[in-house]
């Protein structure tokens, strides 16, 4: 977490078997094209929407490397939702709501989070990656 103190941070569930997954590679050029001014981005793998990050946490992270070439943080498999949901996300959650209740609908959710840690937007599985740049761009400049 000391890592992302200070940063735009942007967090997003993924999986490699996603019919988003071509997502990754957006991702990683947000990652890429600003990281150097303050983004962080941080990959939560999620196997909980039909089984679609099935690899395991090593072989997960060398099929993002090789098939989308992610050199973002990504974390172990985690949970979104349900009893055993990781703190990160009780906490995203509880502050952005989604459209229909909390919850995380699908894969790819994203939530940006502001430079002092306050969580800024909720986006959904489908905005693309490049949709987000205005509002990473705002918050860098704050």
């Amino acid at each position: 977490m000391a890592e992302m103190q200070g940063k735009v941070v942007l967090v997003v569930n993924t999986a490699t078997k996603c019919g988003l997954a071509p997502q990754f590679e957006g991702l990683e050029a947000l990652h890429l094209k600003y990281k150097a001014q303050g983004l962080f981005l941080l990959g939560t793998p999620c196997n909980q929407f039909l089984n679609q990050e099935p690899e395991t946490n090593e072989s997960m992270v060398e099929s993002c490397q090789i098939n989308h070439g992610v050199t973002f943080q990504l974390t172990e498999k985690i949970d979104v939702n349900g009893k055993n949901t990781h703190p990160l996300f009780q906490f995203l959650k509880k502050k952005l709501g989604g459209f229909l209740g909390s919850g995380i609908k699908w894969n790819f959710t994203k939530f940006l989070v502001d430079k002092n840690g306050k969580p800024y937007k909720r986006y959904a599985p489908t905005t693309k990656p490049e949709d987000l740049e205005k509002d990473i761009v705002k918050l860098l400049a704050k």
